[in-house]
Formats: C-alpha cells, structure tokens, sequence
C-alpha cells in the first residue's frame, strides 16, 4: 500500500519535472528573434486573446468589434484579420505589435475569413445580405461586392487563388465566384443546408458539407459541375483535410463519427465513432494523427490514420470546439467553448515512467465564448 501511494505521488511529480525541461530545452533552441502567438476570438466578449506560444501565457487581450467569429492569418505579413459578426466589420491585427490598427468595414453578418496563397486578397461571406466582401489587404479596403445565393456562411478562396467557393445555406448551392473579374461564373445546386468548404490543394475539386442532408458534395472546379453526392453520417458540420489531399474526414455531430472521404475517387472509405458530438478536427503536417474535439463528451480524440482507429482520448473543459497545433506539433490547443478557457495539451515521446505520449499542459483564460483560434509564427528581429 505504501509504495502505491508512493508510484502515486512521485510520478505526477516526475511528469511535471519531466515537461519543465522538456520545454525549457526547447525554448533555449528558438532563435530570440523567433515570434508565435495564438489568436482567439471571444464572441461574447468582443475581444481577442493573444497568447505567447513560448511561454504558454495570456500577454494580451484585445477589444475588437462587436460578436468576433472568425479569424484568419495573413501567409505573406505579419497580420491576423477577426471578422465581427455583430458589427460587420473585419478587424486587422498586427501580429508584431499585438495591436489592432485599422478596421474594415464589410456586410451584414459576416462569420468566416479566407485569405488568398499570395496574401493580397480576403473573402468574407455576408449571410444577412446575400453577398461576398472582396478585401485588398494591402490598401485595407473592399474593392468589389457580389451578389450570391441566399444566406452564404462561408467563402474559401482556392489554392491558386483563382476562385472563391461559397455555400449558400439557404438556397442549398454553392456560388463560384472568378478572382479575376470578382462575379460569379457558375452557381451549382448541391444538397441540403451547405456550410463548410474544403478544397484541394491543387484546386482541382471543392468539398462541401451539407448538414441537412448528411452528405458532402463534390464539385469540379475546372468544369463547375457537381461530381457527386456522398452520404455521410447525420450533420456533417465540419470537415478536415489531409495535407497531401489524399483523404478528408468529415465530423458528423450527430452521429458522434468520423467518415473518411477519399478525394480521388469521391468515395466513402469507411466511418467510424470517435466520440459524442464531434465539431472539429485537425491533422497533423505528417498526414498521422488526426485530432478531434469531442463537443458533447468534453474530450479530445486522437485517431491515428495509418491503423485506423481512436488511440486515446484526452480530457479537456467544457464543451470544446475550435483546434490548432502549434508551429512544432508539440503542442494541442483547444478552446473550451462554455468554460472559456483554452485548454493545451502537450506531445511528446513516451518516456517509461509517462502513461501516455499525450498529457495536459496547462489551462488559460481566454474571455466568453471563446469560437475560433489561428497560430501565426514569424522571425522579428530588432531594428539596427
């Protein structure tokens, strides 16, 4: 009994001292001149927390428009955009100074923001007015709206920044719009309620989840014709795909299961339960791991892809929804949607004395109703 008590009493101390060198290690290899910082936005506080991915604290929360959704980093700049939902304007960030310095103004009731490959453009989905928001990043201003089908929730630019897909929830099509001439070139009848888009990476099709209709439409984009209606699990809400493009997986909340779509052949390879009420998921760069948050069972499943099945299941706050890694893949963020709280938890190679290569970090504050989260990561070095 006594060295039971014992095993559990030094082995969470032994954890602990294990991570703290672990990641002090890690920090003394960064480059000082080295920046990573999460963004999440807090809907019903009307802010975004900012936090230091190096040390794993809050260093700054700040006051944006009003009912912030969506968030998205610029790939060419140091700058993260926070679409304000109440508000209908887009907050532009500069991630060096975590400060807001300029707002634009969009349409009513924007949720999500897609920036372009090259940097230079952002596409906002304007559900109450019926139309998209073309951005100029660089002059900060909207230089077209177009008209689209009734209530688009969300518009994704492809890879090649040729074309902007939309799906209109209400109208069950998707508005394909041309980035050259910003109008519509194509509107396609798909399936029940369309929401999330996916696209691959050589913009040869768009994917896109129906939650009406359990099923995800596949949509040629060099055709604009519609491939394929795939039948998924009950309310597909999200979908993930895998950095090769090979594979996308599909959470269906309502049948708390996975389905694994493949691309190339627009079939359902097979499905599977990962947990209750499954809203989002990530994957890692390596094409492995795939992680899940589990909104109904305040957990996290970790699926790994190759032996197709759930390795562990992590526990984290209150109803978790949005996901990212971090630059490195060590770490796991999670926003704890009802507890308003992000929850990390860290990756690491299984030591002997370590139940799990996954353990739980920390836990930070963020405000309420924290909804989406981005990691920006760059070099910044002083001025001479």
């Amino acid at each position: 009994m006594k060295k039971l008590l014992l095993t559990i009493i030094i082995l969470p101390i032994l954890a602990g001292i294990g991570w703290w060198y672990f990641h002090q290690r890690e920090l003394t290899s960064l480059d000082p001149a080295y920046h990573e910082y999460a963004y999440i936005t807090n809907g019903k506080s009307n802010t975004v927390s900012v936090i230091d991915m190096r040390t794993f604290l809050l260093v700054r929360t700040l006051h944006v428009g009003s009912g912030p959704t969506g968030v998205a980093a610029n790939p060419k700049t140091n700058e993260v955009y926070v679409v304000n939902s109440g508000s209908a304007n887009v907050s532009v960030i500069d991630a060096e100074r975590n400060a807001v310095v300029a707002t634009i103004g969009v349409h009513a009731t924007p949720y999500f923001i897609d920036v372009s490959s090259d940097g230079t453009r952002a596409y906002v989905a304007n559900s109450a007015s019926n139309n998209v928001s073309a951005v100029d990043l660089r002059q900060r201003k909207v230089i077209a709206t177009i008209r689209v089908d009734s209530a688009p929730g969300m518009a994704r630019v492809s890879p090649d920044g040729n074309t902007v897909v939309v799906s209109n929830r209400n109208a069950d099509s998707i508005s394909l719009i041309d980035t050259r001439t910003l109008v519509v070139r194509s509107t396609v009848q798909i399936c029940h309620q369309p929401e999330d888009i996916a696209i691959l990476p050589d913009s040869s099709k768009a994917f896109i989840a129906c939650s009406g209709s359990a099923q995800v439409a596949s949509v040629d984009l060099k055709s604009d014709k519609l491939l394929a209606l795939l039948d998924v699990g009950k309310t597909p809400v999200s979908l993930t795909l895998k950095p090769d493009g090979g594979e996308l997986i599909v959470c269906n909340f309502d049948s708390d299961s996975i389905s694994i779509i493949e691309t190339g052949t627009d079939e359902v390879s097979g499905s599977y339960l990962i947990g209750t009420h499954p809203s989002r998921g990530v994957v890692s760069s390596d094409n492995s791991r795939l992680y899940v948050s589990n909104f109904g069972s305040d957990a996290v499943a970790v699926y790994d892809i190759e032996m197709g099945k759930v390795i562990a299941s992590l526990p984290v706050g209150s109803k978790p929804d949005g996901l990212a890694l971090s630059q490195s893949e060590n770490y796991l963020l999670v926003l704890d949607s009802q507890a308003g709280d992000i929850t990390v938890i860290q990756k690491r190679r299984a030591r002997k004395l370590e139940p799990s290569e996954y353990s739980l970090l920390t836990m930070i504050p963020a405000g309420v109703q924290p909804n989406h989260i981005v990691v920006k990561s760059f070099m910044l070095h002083p001025a001479k």
